[in-house]
């Protein structure tokens, strides 16, 4: 779980900037959409297949 505590003089602006960055590092916000909807496991399978023919490429 992210967690962002609050430092001295620090704005809640910025603190909400490193909770979002958290939060993307963690792959959460990704999660989240994934599971949205229910996914066959044939589309599963073959989304799965295809990221690893791209090889995890930018």
């Amino acid at each position: 779980m992210a967690e962002v505590r609050l430092g001295e003089n620090e704005s809640i602006d910025s603190a909400i900037r490193r909770f979002k960055k958290k939060i993307q590092k963690a792959g959460i916000l990704s999660e989240v959409k994934r599971r949205e909807r229910y996914e066959k496991p044939s589309l599963r399978r073959k989304r799965k297949a295809e990221a690893a023919r791209k090889g995890g490429r930018y």
